[in-house]
C-alpha cells in the first residue's frame, strides 16, 4: 500500500514540477524517460539550455532535505548522458536540476543541481 501511494505521490509531484516549468517558460519534452542506466522524471528546454530534471516529492519540508542526495544525482547525469543525443541540438547546454516539492509549500528549482 505504501509503494502505491508513494507512487501516485511521485507521478503528481512529477506533473506538478511540469507545470511549474511551463510557468517559468520552459517547453517540458519528455517525462518519465527510462534507460539501462536509469530514469530521469523531466527534460525540459528554453532556450538552448535542456535540462534533465530530477523530481522529488516528501510529505514535509524537513524530509526534503534527504531527498536529494549524490547517489540519486549520478543516476540522473548517467541517464541525461545516455538520452543528450535524442535532445541536444549542437550549441546547446545541458543541466541537470532538481525540483523539491512538499505540500503547502513553494516548489524549489535547484539548477544545476548536480555542482551543487
Amino acid at each position: 500500500m505504501n509503494r502505491r501511494r508513494a507512487e501516485r505521490d511521485g507521478r503528481r509531484g512529477e506533473g506538478l514540477a511540469a507545470w511549474y516549468l511551463r510557468l517559468k517558460g520552459w517547453r517540458v519534452l519528455a517525462r518519465r524517460l527510462r534507460t539501462a542506466r536509469g530514469e530521469v522524471d523531466l527534460v525540459a528546454r528554453r532556450g538552448a539550455t535542456v535540462v534533465f530534471v530530477e523530481v522529488k516529492w516528501r510529505r514535509s519540508e524537513a524530509e526534503l532535505a534527504t531527498a536529494l542526495d549524490h547517489h540519486r544525482l549520478r543516476r540522473v547525469i548517467a541517464c541525461a548522458e545516455a538520452l543528450a543525443p535524442r535532445f541536444l541540438r549542437p550549441g546547446d547546454v545541458l543541466r541537470i536540476d532538481a525540483i523539491l516539492l512538499a505540500p503547502g509549500r513553494w516548489p524549489r528549482h535547484i539548477a544545476n543541481a548536480a555542482l551543487a
